[in-house]
């Protein structure tokens, strides 16, 4: 009786270590992705988890300001994150994202010596490369009359956009590419200068059909939009379709991003997060998300894998005279600032 109840206590210490054991392999064996809409090919994610054994879960989200908002609030279980270059340095100082020693992965080699230890990240301790590109607006060419030569165009319409313009949903790009058209810095802290800010975007309300950040593509090319806030990748992508879209190069200039991989603090496999930074910084996976995604990326000798299509690509190849403005993480009182004008606009 004895030797039974001991055989059976035994069974269910090795039942239960057996079961302790499956747990752990299966967590580390997992990958949760948090990144933006239609920024993640599947067939990217398929070859990593081919080499990896890996099994990755993918969300998602539409601006930066979602992205912290999720984070500030608690959101856990993402093990990468996507965020834009202004938005790295907040995420570090609230303690939302931890350093993973980015420098010391394998394949860092592999990097552009430009992109290399940017001022957002000066150690390369939290973030590895993504894509980048830029936020500037598309038209339906065949809707359409003008020709995306100024951003007079998208901020002070001419009559055939009224009702049939589309701008994006979050303040971040819209506000920046105003400063632009305006002459105004970024993250400004005069008040006067982001009234001017607040006055343009209310009064372009009247030509506004939608605040949207994630079928800016599908409203051109139903023509529901004749012209929309665009990413360049995303312009190019909505070409391919066959939709008579265009993206426009203002003279004035046009908002320069650069979105890196992060790791939250709340990460529960870390490993694998490091893992599939090093994969992305090898020149046939990032190429593979280029070609997918049409912007620009931070890796050397990805070229060599592009096709001719996106090698002549428009929306990856600007005038070589264009304005590229990069922003800035904006100071407490600039983005309150920016924060006021967004209200006001959404009332």
């Amino acid at each position: 009786m004895l030797f039974r109840s001991m055989k059976r206590v035994f069974t269910m210490i090795i039942a239960a270590t057996a079961m302790l054991t499956i747990g752990l392999a299966r967590a580390d064996g997992e990958l949760f992705i948090y990144n933006w809409t239609e920024y993640t090919p599947p067939e990217l994610i398929a070859k990593f988890e081919k080499e990896t054994g890996i099994k990755v879960s993918l969300d998602t989200y539409d601006s930066n300001e979602t992205l912290l908002a999720k984070l500030q609030a608690g959101a856990t279980g993402y093990d990468i994150v996507v965020p834009s270059q202004n938005f790295v340095p907040i995420l570090i100082n609230e303690g939302l994202i931890q350093k993973v020693g980015v420098h010391k992965l394998p394949n860092f080699k592999n990097m552009e010596d430009k992109w290399r230890f940017p001022e957002w990240d000066p150690e390369q301790e939290y973030s590895g490369p993504w894509q980048w590109g830029t936020t500037s607006f598309s038209y339906n060419s065949e809707l359409y009359s003008g020709k995306g030569a100024s951003l007079k165009e998208f901020f002070e319409p001419s009559d055939e956009v009224m009702g049939r313009l589309s701008v994006f949903q979050t303040p971040d790009e819209v506000v920046s590419l105003a400063n632009i058209y305006l002459g105004i810095p970024f993250c400004s802290e005069d008040a006067k200068q982001m009234k001017r800010v607040q006055d343009l975007l209310v009064k372009q309300k009247d030509y506004v059909v939608a605040y949207n950040s994630e079928t800016m593509s599908d409203l051109l090319a139903s023509g529901e939009a004749i012209m929309t806030n665009h990413w360049s990748g995303f312009s190019r992508l909505g070409r391919l379709t066959g939709a008579p879209i265009v993206y426009a190069y203002p003279k004035e200039g046009v908002v320069g991003w650069y979105d890196s991989m992060v790791v939250p603090t709340s990460a529960k496999n870390v490993e694998n997060a490091k893992k599939f930074m090093n994969f992305m910084m090898d020149p046939v996976n990032m190429a593979m998300l280029t070609e997918n995604q049409g912007y620009g990326d931070a890796v050397k000798g990805t070229a060599a894998y592009y096709s001719d299509e996106l090698k002549s690509a428009p929306e990856i190849n600007p005038p070589s005279d264009l304005k590229v403005v990069f922003a800035p993480t904006c100071s407490p009182k600039a983005q309150s600032l920016i924060d006021k004008v967004w209200t006001k606009v959404m009332q």
